[in-house]
């Protein structure tokens, strides 16, 4: 599983430049999922949406007084790609973890609301709103995971049982909310 386009090396330096730069670098090469080298250089699969968004970080660290380069590479041997790879996703991994692991507290809040008879609206709101949540959260890891980490399809799993869980809870709150509406 090689990427299509190959790779990047970006290097950066907010030396000279208001002291917000180098949060909104940071900020950024992390949302892209960059896997540091060391301090200031990093590394990501050369894909085009990637190659968009660092050509306009290159350009907006130039533009407040910093300096970036960002230079395509290739690997000399597979394996060496390969544990790159491997790396990328151990990280991505972590990530889906994290999810997987906060899960399990909004389903408990849903049986637990359940079983004291308080399935309302409100907690209808309240529970899709963190559903939305998750969503998201799964989205951005989602986008940032390149090489298909194998724990994404646990946590897609995961959150579309507890969308399931919400709309079986969503259910119960029709039935004690409108006379009738069980049957």
């Amino acid at each position: 599983m090689t990427p299509e386009q190959g790779w990047l090396v970006i290097s950066v330096s907010t030396a000279g430049a208001p002291d917000s730069l180098r949060v909104q670098v940071w900020r950024k090469l992390r949302s892209l999922g960059a896997l540091y080298l060391q301090q200031s250089v990093c590394l990501l699969p050369a894909r085009p949406p990637v190659v968009r968004e660092i050509r306009r970080l290159a350009d907006r660290v130039r533009h407040q007084g910093g300096t970036a380069r960002v230079l395509p590479m290739a690997f000399t041997g597979p394996g060496d790609e390969q544990a790159v790879i491997a790396e990328l996703n151990a990280a991505r991994d972590a990530e889906y973890a994290e999810v997987l692991q906060r899960l399990p507290d909004l389903r408990k809040e849903l049986a637990d609301e359940q079983a004291r008879g308080n399935a309302t609206y409100a907690e209808v709101e309240e529970s899709e709103a963190d559903l939305q949540r998750f969503r998201s959260w799964l989205d951005k890891i989602a986008a940032r995971d390149y090489f298909g980490a194998p724990a994404g399809r646990d946590a897609r799993d995961a959150v579309e049982e507890a969308a399931a869980a919400l709309a079986a809870f969503e259910e119960a709150a029709l039935r004690a909310d409108v006379p009738g509406a069980g049957g």
